[in-house]
């Protein structure tokens, strides 16, 4: 099972696709996390990628791309994988396209969770609330005017991908904002028979 989970911060994505982690025996693969290791790691791409990162600079669409290729190649990810802030343009929705075309594989879906940015921005402020009272640490980026500049920042760059794979058929909306289990249920019956 390969797919991706596109949606708005705050949507849900992580705690559905450790779901999907759980449900199909897939891993789950945040290009941010793979960037960090491979500079941790020392490897080539970490090399390059090292400064890059360091001065806040964003890593090219091609570096991105072969970090990706390089890890579903681990054994980890034989059962397939869930792709977490990846891509987030249409240039790197190609790029992903042609780059598993290459070896012989597809997506097998790409879920959206869709939300109401009203709502969405209150889940945000309670969730941090909740934290708060609990004794917690609140998260930086639940701070509402944080989460918005986040918000506007995804609406601005992001959203264009969903109507790239809507066009390829690919696309499966989902009520991002139904119930966590009804948010599981609603994605397991469209990747049902993938």
């Amino acid at each position: 099972m390969r797919l991706i989970l596109l949606g708005p911060p705050g949507a849900g994505k992580g705690t559905q696709a450790q779901r999907l982690v759980d449900r199909y025996k897939i891993v789950q693969l945040s290009t941010g996390d793979m960037l960090r290791a491979a500079v941790a790691a020392g490897s080539p791409i970490g090399l390059k990628v090292k400064d890059v990162m360091a001065s806040g600079g964003l890593v090219s669409d091609d570096i991105v791309v072969s970090i990706i290729e390089d890890r579903i190649q681990q054994p980890d990810a034989k059962n397939g994988f869930i792709l977490d802030g990846f891509p987030r343009t249409v240039p790197q929705a190609e790029a992903l396209d042609k780059m598993l075309h290459e070896h012989g594989l597809d997506l097998d879906g790409v879920i959206e969770l869709k939300v109401d940015h009203k709502k969405l921005v209150d889940r945000i402020v309670k969730r941090a609330a909740d934290a708060k009272a609990a004794g917690q640490p609140v998260r930086p980026d639940d701070d509402p005017v944080v989460f918005e500049k986040r918000l506007t920042a995804y609406e601005r760059d992001t959203s264009v991908v969903a109507p790239f794979y809507h066009k390829k058929g690919s696309l499966t909306e989902i009520d991002g904002m139904a119930s966590i289990d009804g948010v599981s249920e609603a994605i397991n019956k469209a990747l049902a028979g993938k």
